[in-house]
């Protein structure tokens, strides 16, 4: 997030889309609560009726994969209005020319049948948006899950450039992220193409700066993505593989290529708390420590790094970096650390954005990086007078469809994503009665239309097919989707959803279009 989490309250406008705040970050969605009682405007960009969108003033039930559209014809409206902020155009922002070349063919009016709502609902919602005081927008996979994932988030930041609503408080572009610590993981380099603190492996200063403090040579090629690691397995080019916390036997696309990938490893390895779907296939499990066993840290969705301390030892014996520090000893590379923290002091001196902190400072409340010095309070909002690289650079981005639309065979799309009460592949929350006796099960979404003609009443179980394979799953007839759309979890062993969607990956950031597949439905008799 550019900004905090606190400012959200304060905002005028908040633009929420792909994401299903409500229900996959509740926290944050009282605080738009908060906001809106107090006056603030509320646009949902969902293919779903979902709970925020019923509190909105408008929503938007976009078609899937139309994002683009709707985010280019907002600017297209902002820039023929004059509506956009002239001043921070030039003065912080580069590219402009090429946006509005990008954006001029992109009308309300020869876009909306894409889009899904009338032109002049976009063109009030531009207007809005461009007139607040104070603008957010927030997205989650909605926007990345798509084969023009990283085209969607520059759209998003073209708007919020075009119109200045950055670099201030209760505005910015704020992706909310998945899990308690993926900000802190990518912090650290979990990521192919960075050393830690976003540090490119191709910039050779990088290579030397990390070559002369690990003391083993460093390689300046970018590594592979995960599901380009699952390509490499399947064709016998990547030999072993090294798991931790992870579970891709439910979570990733195409579930059917992922098991062939890792049953054709020589070796694989699975570390984690419990047997998941894909221990079960692993040559060796080691032990995994919970939230509960760990001393360290964790980063979350507003880059505020917090301490966490265990309530308990790991019933394992060892914490997480205690194994993985054993293994890379075994390997021929001495590991030795005392504690984690002297391994968060070791981040502080590679990391620019954790140079001034240290588990002294992060005792009360934790801080929010880029944090340079130890006498730095921490950064409550980005970009503030200049962003990162100087000017912000506008991209011009055009309308691609996804990469599996319907058809006479495969007549739906199914769309994917999160429930209240699951997290992720249900590893931990599938084991919590209570969570278990309100949520036993999943369901597929279906219209009651689109129901109707199938001759599907709510409770009967269904055939959800693709080109990739089936599951059966109850049918829940509900206008929460619209007509020929269909909607599920991927927390559920029993109806493993992933097994249908598709692998098809955005060319530059690699992400699966796990949210636009093609399937069919037909009743179980």
């Amino acid at each position: 997030m550019t900004n905090s989490i606190g400012e959200i309250k304060e905002c005028d406008f908040l633009f929420v889309i792909g994401s299903n705040t409500t229900e996959t970050h509740p926290i944050i969605s009282l605080e738009m609560r908060k906001a809106v009682s107090r006056g603030a405007k509320l646009v949902v960009v969902d293919p779903r009726k979902t709970e925020l969108a019923k509190l909105a003033d408008v929503h938007v039930p976009l078609k899937p994969g139309a994002n683009i559209p709707l985010l280019n014809t907002m600017c297209n409206v902002i820039i023929a209005e004059g509506l956009y902020d002239k001043e921070f155009v030039a003065n912080r922002t580069e590219g402009f020319e090429e946006l509005k070349s990008a954006v001029e063919n992109f009308t309300p009016e020869n876009y909306a049948g894409v889009i899904g709502v009338p032109a002049e609902t976009i063109r009030e919602i531009a207007r809005a948006y461009a007139k607040a005081d104070n603008a957010a927008i927030f997205y989650t996979m909605g926007i990345t899950q798509h084969t023009s994932g990283t085209h969607n988030v520059l759209a998003v930041a073209n708007l919020a450039m075009l119109t200045g609503q950055i670099g201030k408080p209760s505005s910015g572009v704020n992706p909310l992220r998945g899990q308690n610590n993926v900000q802190g993981a990518c912090d650290m380099a979990a990521l192919p193409n960075v050393f830690p603190g976003y540090q490119g492996v191709t910039v050779p200063e990088n290579v030397q700066k990390f070559t002369e403090f690990w003391g083993i040579p460093q390689s300046a090629k970018v590594g592979l993505t995960v599901g380009e690691m699952m390509d490499a397995a399947h064709h016998g080019d990547l030999k072993a593989m090294y798991i931790l916390g992870e579970n891709p036997m439910l979570s990733d696309p195409d579930i059917n290529h992922v098991q062939q990938a890792l049953e054709n490893l020589e070796f694989l390895v699975v570390q984690d708390i419990f047997l998941t779907e894909t221990a079960m296939l692993a040559d060796v499990v080691l032990p995994g420590a919970s939230f509960a066993e760990k001393d360290g840290t964790f980063s979350n969705t507003e880059r505020r790094v917090q301490r966490v301390r265990k309530a308990i030892e790991p019933l394992a014996g060892k914490a997480d970096w205690e194994v993985i520090s054993e293994v890379l000893t075994a390997m021929g590379y001495p590991h030795k650390y005392a504690s984690a923290s002297e391994i968060f002091d070791e981040v502080a001196k590679v990391t620019p954005q954790y140079a001034g902190m240290s588990y002294a400072r992060l005792e009360e409340k934790g801080l929010q990086w880029p944090c340079p010095n130890a006498d730095h309070p921490g950064t409550k909002y980005l970009h503030e007078g200049k962003f990162s690289r100087g000017l912000g650079k506008f991209t011009g981005v055009d309308f691609e469809p996804p990469a599996e639309l319907p058809d006479e065979e495969y007549p739906f799309v199914l769309n994917t994503g999160r429930r209240l009460y699951h997290y992720h592949t249900g590893t931990m929350t599938r084991r919590a009665k209570g969570l278990n006796a309100i949520y036993s099960e999943e369901f597929i979404e279906i219209n009651p239309a689109d129901a109707a003609k199938l001759s599907i009443c709510d409770g009967e179980l269904v055939k959800v097919s693709s080109r990739r394979g089936s599951i059966t799953v109850k049918a829940q007839v509900t206008d929460m989707v619209q007509q020929g759309m269909v909607f599920t979890s991927f927390h559920f062993s029993e109806a493993p959803v992933n097994f249908l969607t598709n692998s098809a990956r955005d060319s530059i950031a690699k992400i699966p279009e796990l949210k636009v597949a093609a399937v069919k439905v037909e009743k179980v008799s």
